[in-house]
């Protein structure tokens, strides 16, 4: 059982999981090569941990359980799971993971929240155990939301995918498991498609910025915070569910829509156009209540799914 974890980059990420660790009762060691960085980490995971509370901490759970020390050899020379969260620059993460590799023990996993880079393309710097390195792509921010990705490159045992994918369980996330390695994984891909058509739309002059915002969140992105994409088409095709669907005109005129869908670059114009639209949907609002709001439905959220037994 994994009871020793190392953050390897402590920015936001990485102290968002430094607080979820801790509040699984787990010992964290941490670095960071960034000024400042372990009064910042502490002064993060302090914030964090009312709501974790709130959600329920593991028996010994603490933030005194956190220790920081000035080097990643530090940080993962007695670490089971190693979670890295550096820059997403690739030499840097080759650079890392060379050092990471000589100095953790044999047995530990090292993980990558990476979240462009795939791992074939770094876990070669890896002299020793390439096939340890995994990656455990979380989605902001992980202390509370559950997704994690998780996968391996070219060199990768499937044994270590399998032991990543049983730790984040354990840590009550749900973990999806990469069938084969893509640029941006699975739901950073799935936003980017949202997003294109969005900018689309606004440089086409079809709605404002605050219109297609509303147009999400107040429409089926309520039902995707409860069922992903294949569920709600399912629950769409009526008796006959997700194969009645697809012999329905209206499937037609879903294909024809992505013949119809554009394909966008955020140049000056379009870009500031939609930081436009975005402070004048601001405006009416605190935006420090607007986050604070958002995080306590977040939170009563999760409790409701943890409860719904029915749900995937």
């Amino acid at each position: 059982m994994i009871s020793r974890v190392a953050i390897i980059g402590t920015g936001v990420i990485g102290a968002s999981w430094a607080a979820c660790f801790l509040a699984h009762g787990l010992e964290v060691v941490a670095t960071d090569p960034a000024a400042g960085a372990e009064a910042a980490l502490r002064q993060a995971v302090a914030a964090h941990w009312p709501a974790l509370e709130s959600l329920g901490l593991a028996p010994g759970a603490s933030p005194n359980r956190l220790r920081f020390v000035a080097s990643p050899e530090a940080a993962v020379a007695e670490a089971q799971f190693v979670q890295e969260n550096a820059p997403e620059q690739l030499e840097v993460k080759r650079a890392l993971y060379a050092r990471l590799d000589a100095a953790a023990p044999a047995e530990a996993l090292l993980a990558s929240s990476t979240s462009t880079i795939m791992v074939s393309e770094f876990q070669d710097a890896c002299a020793h155990h390439p096939g340890r390195v995994v990656l455990g792509h979380p989605f902001n921010p992980p202390h509370l939301i559950p997704l994690v990705e998780v996968g391996g490159g070219r060199l990768t045992s499937p044994a270590a995918v399998q032991r990543a994918l049983g730790f984040y369980r354990g840590l009550g996330k749900q973990p999806i498991e990469l069938k084969q390695e893509i640029r941006g994984h699975v739901a950073n891909r799935l936003q980017a498609a949202l997003w294109q058509e969005a900018f689309n739309l606004v440089r086409a002059g079809v709605a404002s910025v605050a219109d297609i915002d509303t147009a999400i969140a107040h429409g089926p992105g309520l039902r995707w915070a409860l069922l992903g994409p294949f569920l709600n088409l399912h629950l769409s095709g009526g008796p006959g569910g997700i194969g009645a669907l697809f012999e329905k005109p209206l499937w037609a005129a879903t294909e024809a829509m992505w013949r119809d869908l554009g394909t966008v670059r955020v140049d000056a114009a379009l870009g500031a156009g939609v930081a436009q639209g975005v402070a004048a949907e601001l405006a009416p609002h605190d935006s420090a209540e607007m986050l604070r709001q958002r995080d306590a439905v977040l939170l009563a959220l999760l409790r409701l799914k943890a409860a719904a037994g029915a749900l995937p």
